[in-house]
């Protein structure tokens, strides 16, 4: 008797980040989403992640003839905006530096393949020997209990230092935006630069780091807002609807004045 294979399970939508908005579904025990252009040299390094001990991201299943990829799917809670207050406690970021930190111990161990087209929209400038996440947003965190338990979507992957994926996570987490903005998207009564010292504690973030810091994060501020004048200016449309409605480039301009008139406040809570 031959067998007969069982049904594809029926695809769900799963809720994200602007970049693949209406694309990424869940079939079963798999995630299915378009895959980025380095992604066999990224679904490599994941399962080399994974061999060296990192279990907190995705282990890939394969690719298809489609364009996209397909990846187990990691169960718990995805903060989606505007974010819970249960994201938001200081034990959830203190976890989440700490995973940061594994990350990027474990990739520090994996070879990296300089020949990949890896993403440059979120890379560090300087580039680097680790092949860091670039956006460890709150939808691309898995939550259980309370605590960060994996990442997912590496999309923007690309070799960086460290410092650099600690400043664009510090961006979300803290976050590091003015109160009118955050406004918008957080709880209130959030403070960026005591929640900057947290994650950089729990992700024990070395002191010249912490004095490097808060100026990282106003160069990673820059290179997110070159990559969304791309994307408006080539109209993506998820990209054109966050822009009008959170505030244009007024909204940026108000930002980075912002990050550059408390540099101080923040450098002295990093190094209290």
């Amino acid at each position: 008797m031959t067998a007969v294979p069982e049904p594809l399970a029926a695809p769900e939508p799963l809720a994200g980040g602007l970049a693949n908005a209406g694309a990424v579904f869940r079939r079963g025990p798999l995630v299915d989403r378009p895959a980025p252009p380095a992604a066999r040299a990224l679904h490599a390094h994941l399962r080399a992640l994974r061999s060296h001990g990192f279990d907190a991201c995705p282990a890939p299943v394969r690719l298809t003839s489609a364009g996209r990829e397909q990846l187990t799917f990691l169960p718990g809670d995805v903060p989606q905006p505007p974010f819970p207050a249960w994201a938001m406690t200081s034990a959830a970021l203190r976890s989440l530096g700490t995973l940061l930190r594994r990350l990027h111990d474990a990739a520090a161990a994996v070879p990296l393949d300089t020949t990949a087209p890896w993403s440059r929209d979120l890379a560090d400038p300087l580039g680097g020997t680790v092949l860091c996440h670039n956006d460890v947003c709150p939808e691309n965190v898995v939550f259980r209990d309370g605590r960060a338990a994996a990442l997912i979507d590496f999309d923007f992957a690309a070799p960086g230092r460290p410092l650099w994926d600690v400043a664009m996570t510090a961006r979300y987490w803290a976050p590091m935006l003015d109160p009118a903005s955050a406004a918008a998207l957080y709880p209130a009564g959030l403070d960026p630069a005591h929640r900057l010292r947290v994650l950089a504690d729990g992700y024990d973030l070395s002191p010249a780091d912490r004095a490097e810091l808060p100026t990282v994060v106003e160069q990673a501020t820059a290179t997110c807002r070159a990559f969304v004048a791309h994307r408006v200016a080539t109209g993506d449309p998820a990209y054109l609807h966050a822009f009008t409605t959170r505030g244009g480039w007024p909204r940026w301009d108000r930002l980075q004045s912002w990050l550059a008139a408390h540099r101080t406040e923040f450098s002295a809570a990093l190094l209290s």
